[in-house]
């Protein structure tokens, strides 16, 4: 079993190699990356000499993005929800950029932070227009506080690549269930179905064997493609769809 999940590990470093590519802009190196915005582009981040380490920053491209969409991500309780998610990955918003400064020995992990940070924000704001009072990951801890869970908020592992995975929650073993571990999903599709299953396979190297990981899934505007679903599934993550959660609040309780 071992071998296997340390296979579709590499597989899946070796994908991300592959197909990351750079080119000089003036004084930084622009980044493309696999990853897919909201449009289906690419994510792009650059890169800059800071003293004796560097500096990564998204050039302010996610809040922007979302801002032409009509969401203000900086303003009141979106403001708060922000800064907590940023604090997650150690990412500050600077000018309305996303960045963090690295030395040269941690370059890669800080990179993957930038890149998961940029993607947990315009995911947990996707879709919400400046008329909705409440979002998907706000949803989530309500009802998970409204039936009794019990859980830790926005807790961190460090996986066996050496990366940090950030869970939304985590619901400590007990007599009768193992530990659980899971996230938000707002906008399902193969770019946040691919990080779960890969924050996923690279932790539960390191905690316990008997541990689940759960996905709550926003079918609330549109339906789940099978294809996410399926995905999840094949890597050992449990989905849970918004519409259908109260089949697993014994599951969670317990």
């Amino acid at each position: 079993m071992i071998a296997d999940i340390q296979c579709l590990l590499d597989q899946y470093l070796n994908w991300l190699r592959e197909q990351t590519t750079m080119r000089d802009v003036g004084d930084h190196v622009e980044i493309t990356t696999p990853y897919l915005d909201r449009h289906n582009d690419c994510l792009q981040i650059y890169t800059g000499k800071i003293g004796e380490g560097f500096i990564l920053t998204d050039d302010g491209y996610v809040l922007d993005d979302l801002a032409q969409a009509g969401v203000d991500a900086t303003s009141g309780k979106r403001r708060l929800l922000l800064e907590e998610t940023l604090n997650g990955f150690g990412v500050r918003e600077v000018a309305g950029a996303l960045q963090v400064e690295t030395s040269a020995d941690d370059f890669g992990l800080r990179k993957h932070n930038l890149l998961q940070a940029m993607l947990a924000v315009s995911d947990m704001f996707y879709l919400a227009s400046p008329r909705v009072e409440s979002l998907f990951h706000e949803n989530v801890t309500a009802w998970l506080d409204g039936s009794s869970v019990r859980y830790t908020r926005d807790v961190k592992f460090a996986g066996k690549s050496g990366y940090d995975h950030k869970f939304d929650f985590v619901i400590p073993k007990s007599p009768d269930r193992p530990e659980r571990m899971g996230r938000s999903i707002n906008r399902p599709d193969r770019n946040t179905a691919q990080t779960m299953a890969f924050a996923w396979l690279d932790t539960k190297e390191v905690r316990d064997p008997d541990s689940i990981a759960y996905a709550f899934i926003n079918d609330a505007d549109k339906p789940v493609p099978l294809s996410v679903d399926k995905a999840l599934r094949s890597y050992g993550v449990q989905t849970i769809r918004w519409s259908a959660r109260e089949d697993t609040v014994r599951d969670l309780v317990a």
